[in-house]
């Protein structure tokens, strides 16, 4: 490959960057970066790249256009590069929630250019280059949307470029991607952000010097919720129809510890602090996480 170009350099775009770097797949990367703080970041660093925003140039020499933006800036590139698409082109993103994002995809994008959306399963709560790293997709996830339309040339190819930067792929529709993240990472992002809302809300009403003596829970809590606020406002948008699902199932579920709780229900209480339990030991066989107390902290 001669030319990739990475639109967004925040963490995942810089960790690519650093990827494909590492692992020689393109001669040149080029980045386009609308922030002038992480621009200046970025030249601090020396990242490897070529920062530009002369997509009439560049645009025709492209293999490759990766979308590691918000999804709510997708709109405003695409028309800005639309002129210049090739149907050679192959284009990606890294977004989080899809359905919604593909159907303005489809509405914007200019005809006869294919777009194959991607979702790398890593990240963190921290966001700028200077957090990226060339190991950040290594032995994750990389889920890719194939629809009836997809180019399968074009999903070949992303497969083959996943996995040479240490992804697992496997392949699923717009549709079943969302259904699943809604659970897996929507609604626990969603929980993270409300519980520690609730937290400091409880400590102004009480008056309380609670936030001092977090435990283990609210602390890892806090984690999540320090995640860019701009993105998940942008997740929960665009998957609103089943995030919306999850926190409904997710409700009835708290009921029912609640009427557990009050009516001291030793059985049911137990029977579902058991079965939870099962959760973390199927995540440690599948090797989603290591088999360590306090997830390996010293």
């Amino acid at each position: 490959m001669k030319n990739i170009l990475i639109i967004g350099c925040g963490l995942i775009g810089s960790s690519l960057l650093r990827a494909i770097v590492k692992k020689k797949i393109s001669k040149k990367i080029f980045i386009f970066e609308k922030s002038k703080t992480n621009i200046l970041k970025i030249k601090k660093l020396k990242l490897p790249c070529i920062i530009t925003s002369d997509f009439k140039k560049i645009i025709p020499k492209l293999d490759l256009i990766i979308f590691c933006t918000p999804m709510s800036e997708y709109e405003k590139i695409i028309l800005k590069i639309n002129r210049y698409l090739l149907p050679k082109t192959i284009i990606t993103d890294v977004g989080s929630s899809k359905e919604i994002a593909l159907t303005l995809i489809k509405k914007k994008l200019k005809k006869n250019i294919s777009w194959v959306s991607s979702h790398p399963i890593s990240g963190s709560e921290v966001s700028g280059p200077e957090f990226g790293h060339s190991s950040l997709f290594l032995s994750k996830w990389c889920i890719l949307i194939k629809e009836q339309n997809s180019n399968r040339k074009h999903l070949t190819f992303l497969s083959k470029f996943w996995k040479k930067i240490g992804s697992k792929v496997v392949t699923m529709n717009a549709k079943r991607h969302d259904k699943i993240f809604s659970m897996t990472s929507h609604l626990p992002h969603l929980i993270a952000y409300n519980l520690v809302k609730t937290a400091t809300d409880f400590e102004k009403q009480k008056k309380y010097d609670l936030i001092k003596f977090s435990a283990g829970g609210l602390r890892d809590f806090s984690r999540i919720a320090a995640s860019n606020e701009i993105m998940w406002r942008d997740i929960f948008f665009n998957n609103q129809y089943n995030i919306s699902k999850a926190i409904d199932l997710f409700i009835k579920n708290l009921k029912s510890f609640k009427k557990d709780i009050n009516s001291k229900n030793n059985q049911s209480l137990i029977k579902k602090l058991v079965e939870t339990k099962k959760v973390r030991k199927k995540i440690i066989k599948l090797k989603q996480d290591i088999n360590k107390p306090d997830f390996g902290r010293n």
